[in-house]
């Protein structure tokens, strides 16, 4: 069983499967939205590899022509007919999964258990600011662990007081802050590149376990609105304003490597200008074998660039999805990577997409984050929204070293900062 069968059975038992006028709707395993799944068209049987009678509008079947998980999970639960003696009855394929539950429950019943302790040794590589003239500073890791126990907690920062008083009284923070400091403290700048440096640090202890990566980008909806007049239907329109977060993820465990926010339009939101940074950041503590990325990160410097850090890309190429003659339209015109993974994605098809299917992994981290902490931000300033997000992510990280310590055999880690940059202990299975 592949990647898609398994996730084609999760969604068939797990989500509903409703028939439409022409076919079947089919919830995503990523967000709001969903997909349509109808009879192929005729033509489509002209295209190489065009084995299935149904067809999917999502990416994965418009780049394969091959069955996507939304196809197997409508296969899954449709009504089979059996004839029998009385006429035609109809019943329902029962769908199951397998599912390691007693690792699974271990681990999400101790979650908070183990979660505040290792918050508390991961804020602890937080180097304090030296303090100057004024009131004295509270203690940034005191801070740090404070905003993202409460994005943990999915309280408001009013009913979350009482449980800084608790961490305080069970000597996880030093000192009791006011709600207003929290608060305070999550719209400050520095507080930024602390909240990355703990996604990365956070991460580390999985250096022996990840080797393939996935890069992607999602959105977080905020409390605020943008409005505009519409001059062509003449009437006014708003919709929400919304972040965007540019993620590494190890492909078999879902930890986040690296991160960057943005805003979602302006300069340095475009996918591709994250590329390099977040794979090289990925590159300093990780070993990497394959990056796979979708057709918005295809570029002749993406490919190069995961080879000069010891990897192999597997990005699809823009415009070159067979034709109707089974024919591939766009032509060789680089060496180096790129020429090579054009040959494999154009003449070794199954191959190729056999690894980039990793990709899908991304998005199901991004729907862990979503699903687990919401996907929507209380905070209004601008500073404050791109922090709360990465909060959202350390919490995430953490909670995925929780599970690898009951589905992995992983031992607890041990964050120290005795030395420059945080470092952990060595993980053993």
């Amino acid at each position: 069983m592949d990647a898609r069968d398994f996730k084609g059975m999760q969604i068939a038992a797990t989500m509903p499967v409703r028939r439409s006028t022409h076919g079947w709707i089919v919830p995503s395993q990523s967000g709001p939205h969903s997909y349509s799944v109808s009879a192929a068209h005729p033509a489509l049987k002209d295209i190489v590899g065009a084995l299935s009678d149904l067809e999917c509008t999502c990416p994965d079947f418009d780049l394969r022509r091959l069955p996507c998980k939304h196809i197997i999970a409508v296969e899954l639960t449709v009504k089979r007919e059996v004839t029998t003696d009385e006429g035609t009855l109809t019943e329902e394929v029962k769908v199951t999964y397998t599912q390691n539950w007693s690792s699974y429950n271990k681990a999400q019943n101790v979650e908070k258990d183990m979660f505040l302790p290792m918050l508390k040794d991961l804020c602890g590589t937080i180097p304090q600011p030296p303090q100057g003239r004024g009131r004295p500073r509270l203690p940034m890791s005191d801070m740090a662990f404070d905003a993202i126990y409460r994005v943990y907690s999915g309280l408001s920062a009013r009913r979350f007081d009482s449980d800084v008083r608790d961490a305080t009284a069970k000597g996880l923070t030093a000192q009791d802050a006011h709600f207003n400091s929290v608060l305070g403290y999550l719209r400050k700048p520095e507080m930024t590149d602390v909240l990355k440096q703990l996604v990365v640090t956070s991460a580390l202890p999985l250096t022996a376990v990840e080797n393939d990566f996935a890069i992607d980008s999602t959105g977080f909806t905020t409390s605020r609105f943008v409005r505009w007049y519409d001059e062509k239907w003449g009437k006014e329109r708003s919709k929400n304003e919304w972040v965007k977060l540019h993620a590494v993820c190890g492909v078999r465990t879902n930890i986040v490597t690296a991160v960057e926010m943005t805003s979602y339009h302006g300069h340095g939101s475009a996918d591709s200008m994250q590329f390099a940074p977040l794979v090289e950041k990925t590159a300093e503590n990780f070993e990497l074998r394959d990056v796979m990325a979708d057709k918005a990160y295809s570029s002749k410097a993406a490919h190069n660039l995961v080879d000069d850090l010891g990897g192999t890309p597997f990005i699809p190429f823009k415009g070159a999805i067979p034709n109707m003659q089974g024919t591939l339209a766009m032509p060789i015109t680089a060496g180096g990577m790129w020429s090579k993974m054009y040959h494999l994605f154009a003449y070794e098809r199954d191959t190729f997409l056999t690894r980039y299917h990793q990709r899908s992994n991304v998005e199901c981290t991004f729907s862990m984050i979503k699903r687990k902490f919401g996907d929507s931000l209380r905070s209004k300033s601008d500073t404050g929204q791109l922090n709360e997000v990465l909060c959202k992510v350390v919490a995430h990280n953490l909670c995925v070293l929780i599970a690898c310590i009951y589905e992995m055999g992983l031992e607890v880690p041990q964050f120290r900062n005795d030395q420059p940059g945080a470092t952990v202990t060595a993980w053993g299975c």
